[in-house]
């Protein structure tokens, strides 16, 4: 890609706030074209659904680290085996893209969290009134830790630790929280580095 021209999006109003509603995506470098798309590049995809994505297609011109990443993202967020609930993950996700900034990660995790816990107010209020909310104590302490590790990592002590132990999180769980907020710390920089968010169209009448 050396030498290849930034894409820019002059009639794209990007979104200000942050929002549930779906968003699309626009990359500032070029995705490969789906139908370039090798089966090393569906080995990277991992989803062949994916390959829908312009994001996922731009990080597909690295495929093997896509696919290292891929594989990471599923285990922290779709493995079944004990640790958080996972409404609870993507609340660690929401926590660090409302934290980092980046509208666009956080509305699919925003999403994704009131599907699952039944809590659409709440995670509102989180992308309404920032990483400070009063989302109850369990929730709190959560997004109180995501939030800590996404500022620097020594921002983190044992006091979070204690605070999650005492809303009944186990190790597992603690480590899923950890692992959610993590993640997204580097997904949100390759988000907001490599393209902009962009609202969706309203479907036609």
């Amino acid at each position: 890609m050396s030498n290849t021209a930034v894409i820019t999006h002059s009639g794209n109003h990007e979104p200000t706030a942050f929002t549930q509603a779906q968003l699309e995506w626009l990359p500032w470098l070029p995705p490969l074209p789906e139908d370039e798309l090798t089966e090393r590049h569906y080995a990277g995809l991992v989803d062949a659904a994916r390959a829908k994505s312009p994001y996922f297609r731009l990080l597909a011109r690295d495929p093997d680290t896509l696919g290292a990443r891929t594989r990471t993202d599923k285990d922290i967020f779709y493995n079944p085996d004990a640790g958080l609930p996972r409404a609870e993950r993507e609340l660690s996700a929401t926590a660090t893209s409302r934290s980092n900034g980046c509208i666009y990660c956080a509305s699919v995790h925003a999403r994704f969290a009131s599907h699952f816990s039944h809590r659409e107010a709440d995670v509102q209020r989180l992308l309404d009134e920032g990483v400070g909310a009063d989302l109850g104590p369990r929730w709190s302490a959560i997004v109180e830790t995501s939030v800590a590790l996404t500022a620097t990592p020594t921002a983190l002590d044992g006091t979070h630790i204690e605070r999650l132990r005492a809303e009944g999180l186990d190790d597992f769980a603690i480590s899923d929280a950890l692992h959610g907020a993590a993640f997204f710390n580097w997904a949100n920089r390759l988000m907001l580095s490599l393209g902009e968010p962009q609202q969706q169209a309203a479907s036609a009448a």
